[in-house]
C-alpha cells in the first residue's frame, strides 16, 4: 500500500491563482496590484501598467533580496521599460514578466523550490475606467 503524505510549504504566503482582475492569496482576494514573497506580502503597490513601470516602483521588490522577479503584468503579456529591466539586471537579479497566470504558476514553482522569488502583481482594478 502507497501512503500518501500532505506536504505543507515552509513559506508563510501560497498563491493560488490569479488572473487580470484579483488573486487568491491564502484564503484572501487581492483585487489590488501587491507584491508577493514566500514570508511577505505587500499589498496596494502603486503600480497600474507594465509598460510604465518605473525603476523606482521596483524598490519595495528589490528590498525584499530578490534572487529572481516575475513580474504578473495583467490577463496579457507586457513588458516593462528597457531601464526597469537594466535596474535588476544590473543588480545581478533575473526579471521576468508574463501574465498574471503563468506568473502565479512560476512563483508557486520557484518558492517551493527554496528560491529566493519576488513577485510583483499588476491587477486591472488599479487601472483608470
Amino acid at each position: 500500500m502507497v501512503q500518501l503524505v500532505l506536504e505543507q510549504p515552509d513559506f508563510d504566503y501560497v498563491l493560488r491563482g490569479a488572473d487580470g482582475a484579483s488573486a487568491l492569496v491564502n484564503e484572501r482576494v487581492l483585487t489590488a496590484s501587491f507584491i508577493i514573497a514566500p514570508h511577505d506580502l505587500v499589498e496596494h503597490w502603486p503600480v497600474d501598467d507594465v509598460r510604465s513601470l518605473a525603476p523606482e516602483a521596483l524598490a519595495p521588490v528589490l528590498a525584499l533580496q530578490p534572487e529572481v522577479v516575475l513580474i504578473g503584468t495583467g490577463g496579457a503579456q507586457g513588458f516593462p521599460p528597457p531601464a526597469t529591466m537594466a535596474a535588476c539586471l544590473s543588480q545581478g537579479i533575473g526579471l521576468e514578466a508574463m501574465t498574471n497566470a503563468a506568473a502565479a504558476r512560476t512563483f508557486n514553482v520557484l518558492a517551493g523550490e527554496g528560491r529566493r522569488v519576488v513577485a510583483g502583481f499588476i491587477l486591472a482594478s488599479n487601472s483608470p475606467r
